[in-house]
């Protein structure tokens, strides 16, 4: 049971210096525990100290967001030193009783406070065992402040605090209260038929097609596509039309695009015009132009960014005005700021530690759109900024927020060149140059890597070495490129195998085992597996992995780079970069299959052979 005198002691023990009082019960239990040292808490001490005094976090949060350490281990140790009960959620989604109860308590309050709790992450577990007066409320984390002002809003005489891991909490509510699309529900609920509008001018009539969008049918799907995206861990939809009355609508799963629905009976044109209506820069009347814009939700409790690309296309039908509409879903609790999560092989991830180590020099990404570049660099900046340090990045778009960092916005007046000119004005340490596009672009983002700046950027290029010869044809000097460039690193994504319907594969295809260069003593002691899919997983996927080619500058490659004259020789950079231990894209993902994540088939499909 928590007490009113009890409260203080906590946050006060949370928010206590290393240097204080022995460091503290909890903070002396974690160290006994072997889940941080002496040192990591007094290195959560000094950032502390550095934050300003209205927006100083709690040394807990520090350890968990800034210094990596595990999140469950230490809320485990609280828990078990000051008396909050340890609920296994996984037990509990097979206690109907117990999810009733759950459903019944949030259902009967009003929608607000409803909401409240499910965004703060807490869930009304049970009564008291032994007073029956006393509500269990179950949280990810016990010392969240917030959770007592909340509870004191709820119409009990008092409550308990128990702990569960913050991602089973997560997945419960998700489970239980987010699993109904009430958006697409309406859509089945509705009872009018919808009317074909027939146009014999083929020209789109404003009026008649307002009082198709007007139509709650419309309204309800596009919002309902939304939110359902969200859902199935869609990172783009698709919305193409047809026919003259006929839309279909799909999602980018782990990289495949997966039909997910079809409208039929309404104009493209009207459909279209909903998403645009509800697209911010987008004009719905201009049907001639591309046009870019963003949509903003809150599902589930977390605000959802969209970002919006229309075109116009050709139909069947040529006097039609039809669009393509692409939507990137925008998710920042997808973000991963630790790099050893990323799930880079260990060659590429030692290498790529080193060259962001470096005070200063150029680290690039490079791949294909979609190849998880600005899922890294986000995770590669992550790791070596603090609050000493100002961290500028220039993007356009911006992709992901990033904590601790300034995100410049473009706009009219500030374009892409004019901000990369006056981040050396912003006093920076550390850059990210979204993408090298040209010349001078390219020639600036080197610039400040040559003046004492760690810079991050991306290229679009199919490998590691033909990074060199696009920075090298785009007209940068050779001993630019040589004496900036710290690393540069190529990048894909392949699917993972579903764990629940993975199945041996039993006779491995010769020429598959070619393609990758297996050995006879490899084979012997890989255990070869394929998709097969179940209602867990997508075609026998669930979920995506880097593989990488990370080549790291050294002496000799610099000399080689420097000694070019009509073009850079890319099969012997490749060379000495391998004989230094880089693994080519090809290499990587053999390694992939040969730890029975992936199929031989998904690494060939993803990667170029060598030649």
């Amino acid at each position: 049971m928590i007490k009113k005198a009890e409260k203080p002691t906590i946050t006060e023990e949370i928010n206590l210096k290393p240097a204080q009082k022995g460091f503290g019960r909890l903070s002396q239990t974690l160290i006994e525990r072997g889940i941080v040292s002496d040192q990591t808490l007094q290195k959560a001490a000094d950032i502390q100290s550095r934050e300003p005094r209205n927006s100083k976090r709690k040394l807990i949060d520090i350890l968990i967001e800034d210094l990596n350490i595990n999140r469950h281990a230490i809320f485990v140790e609280m828990s078990k030193l000051y008396g909050f009960q340890i609920i296994d959620l996984e037990q509990v989604k097979e206690d109907r009783a117990r999810i009733d109860f759950i459903k019944e308590f949030v259902f009967a309050m009003e929608d607000e406070m409803s909401s409240e709790l499910l965004t703060n992450k807490i869930l009304p577990f049970k009564w008291h065992d032994y007073k029956r007066d006393v509500l269990v409320l179950v949280t990810g984390d016990p010392t969240n402040q917030g959770l007592h002002t909340i509870a004191r809003k709820l119409d009990i005489a008092d409550f308990d605090i128990a702990y569960a891991p913050l991602d089973e909490i997560e997945k419960l509510i998700h489970e239980v209260f987010h699993s109904n699309n009430e958006f697409l529900q309406r859509i089945f609920d509705e009872s009018e038929e919808t009317e074909i509008f027939e146009d014999d001018a083929k020209q789109v009539d404003e009026e008649a097609l307002d009082s198709e969008i007007n139509k709650s049918r419309l309204v309800n799907l596009v919002e309902g596509m939304l939110v359902e995206a969200v859902r199935r861990g869609a990172s783009d939809i698709h919305v193409i039309p047809k026919d003259s009355t006929a839309t279909e609508i799909y999602f980018r799963i782990d990289g495949k695009l997966i039909h997910w629905y079809t409208q039929t009976e309404i104009r493209p044109e009207a459909l279209i015009a909903v998403v645009k209506d509800r697209s911010v820069n987008i004009d719905r009347f201009d049907r001639s132009i591309a046009q870019d814009g963003f949509i903003q939700r809150k599902i589930d409790g977390f605000y959802i960014r969209y970002r919006v690309s229309v075109i116009p296309i050709v139909g069947i039908e040529f006097d039609r005005r039809f669009e393509s509409v692409v939507i990137r879903v925008l998710d920042d609790r997808k973000v991963i700021t630790d790099l050893n999560k990323i799930g880079l092989p260990e060659q590429a991830l030692r290498d790529f530690n080193t060259a962001i180590a470096q005070p200063q020099g150029m680290v690039i990404l490079t791949g294909p759109t979609g190849s998880g570049k600005s899922t890294t660099l986000v995770a590669a900046l992550s790791h070596v900024m603090d609050t000493s340090k100002n961290v500028l990045t220039v993007e356009e778009p911006v992709e992901y927020l990033i904590h601790g960092a300034r995100q410049i916005k473009l706009n009219p007046k500030l374009n892409f060149d004019s901000a990369l000119r006056s981040i050396l004005r912003h006093d920076p340490d550390i850059v990210m140059v979204g993408e090298m596009r040209d010349l001078k672009s390219a020639e600036i983002a080197i610039s400040l890597s040559n003046t004492g700046h760690l810079t991050f950027s991306t290229l679009h290029t199919n490998d590691a070495p033909s990074a060199i010869s696009r920075l090298y044809m785009l007209g940068v000097e050779p001993f630019l490129i040589a004496n900036a460039i710290k690393l540069i690193m190529a990048q894909r994504l392949v699917r993972k195998l579903c764990d629940y319907c993975k199945r041996p594969l039993g006779n491995p295809d010769p020429d598959d085992l070619a393609r990758l260069e297996f050995t006879n003593e490899e084979i012997s002691r890989t255990s070869f597996y394929e998709a097969a899919g179940c209602d867990q997983c997508y075609e026998g996927y669930k979920g995506r992995l880097a593989i990488s080619e990370a080549l790291l500058f050294n002496r000799e490659m610099r000399n080689e780079i420097i000694g070019s004259k009509d073009e850079v020789d890319e099969d012997a950079i490749r060379s000495i970069a391998e004989q230094n231990g880089m693994l080519s894209l090809r290499q990587s993902g053999k390694e992939r299959v040969m730890t029975e994540v992936t199929t031989m088939s998904e690494i060939i499909s993803t990667t170029i052979e060598a030649t």
